[in-house]
């Protein structure tokens, strides 16, 4: 089961066959800034395993984006994180950044919002963002969130978490 398709998007299942688009959009610096660094192919091979794995446990996690016609755009999905030692449903992006700034990021984190409400038992989403990070705050906010607190558990001394009743 996917997220329904969006104006611009649709949803499909990561897969093998996707690690060159992964490796170049996690391995962008510009994508990445507010992660410890960008990921290696090798990390990004584990990145579509970990959300195989994802698909086989939860039902969800990060799906591949692209337009309508077919074209790449990043992936964004549900996964679940550690947040304060809770375990919460997490709704999360990442898009090319030579589409940075065109509202892709948002069309599809309101489209896994809704599968959340519709497909899963979670009764909140969070996002969790770097602080400096405003336009993926602005995403999280677009969608009806709100910061609700700050998570000190990750790799980061803080960041901030993001949060709505589904």
């Amino acid at each position: 089961m996917l997220p329904a398709p969006t104006a611009r998007l649709r949803f499909r299942p990561m897969t093998d066959s996707d690690l060159d688009a992964m490796a170049a959009l996690l391995g962008d610096p510009d994508v990445m800034r507010f992660y410890p660094a960008p990921k290696s192919r090798t990390e990004a091979a584990a990145w579509i395993d970990w959300n195989q794995q994802n698909y086989t446990d939860y039902g969800h996690g990060l799906w591949i984006i692209e337009t309508i016609d077919g074209e790449f755009v990043g992936d964004c999905g549900l996964t679940w994180q550690d947040v304060n030692g809770v375990a919460k449903l997490e709704v999360g992006y990442h898009v090319r950044s030579a589409l940075h700034g065109q509202g892709l990021a948002t069309e599809a984190a309101a489209a896994c919002r809704d599968f959340a409400r519709e497909h899963t038992d979670a009764a909140e989403l969070v996002a969790i963002v770097h602080p400096d990070n405003d336009a993926s705050s602005r995403v999280a906010e677009k969608i009806g969130m709100h910061r609700v607190a700050d998570d000190h558990g990750g790799n980061l001394a803080v960041r901030h978490v993001l949060s709505m009743r589904l």
